[in-house]
């Protein structure tokens, strides 16, 4: 079940994260680690950036499901890149989200509790649409699970799969503008 967030929720969370930041930050200098302190700033500095890109592709529905996910104390850690800034308003936004959390959702129950998993979700907006790259990494316990969400997947969204293993999964596919 999806859960709905509301604004009083979302910067809480918000504030959690910041705060967790800034002691990150407190803590070395504390102990005269000026260069991790700066390293953290860039890390925050970046990932600021980014929020701003998936924030402008006009993508409402799917960059709120990012921008929330790892909130939800899923079984891997999920982060984006977005390379460019261009606006997407054109995408389906409510069927890409509800793919995507459908994918989430299968990979959570795929892989293994506890585990150092991730998922790297590359975003490519090009002139006639969006490509996605999907990255991950970590443990996998019901591959079969996995294989047969895909293979159903690949047809209807075109989706390449570039790597299936016990460990990782790699896999890209393209979103075609809709004319307006």
């Amino acid at each position: 079940m999806e859960k709905d967030w509301d604004i009083v929720e979302v910067l809480r969370h918000a504030r959690h994260d910041w705060l967790n930041k800034i002691q990150l930050i407190k803590g070395n200098l504390s102990l005269n680690k000026v260069e991790r302190a700066k390293e953290i700033i860039d890390e925050i500095v970046v990932e600021a950036q980014q929020e701003a890109k998936l924030s402008n592709l006009q993508m409402p529905q799917f960059a709120s499901l990012l921008f929330t996910y790892n909130w939800r104390n899923p079984k891997f850690q999920l982060e984006y890149d977005v390379y460019e800034v261009f606006k997407c308003d054109q995408l389906d936004d409510k069927s890409l989200t509800d793919w995507t959390r459908s994918f989430f959702s299968c990979l959570n129950d795929a892989v293994q509790p506890f585990a150092d998993n991730h998922l790297s979700i590359s975003i490519n907006p090009e002139k006639q649409g969006v490509r996605f790259f999907f990255d991950f990494s970590g443990t996998i316990t019901y591959m079969q699970q996995i294989r047969l969400f895909l293979l159903e997947q690949s047809t209807s969204m075109g989706l390449t799969v570039r790597r299936l293993t016990e460990d990782e999964i790699s896999f890209d596919f393209f979103v075609l503008f809709e004319e307006k």
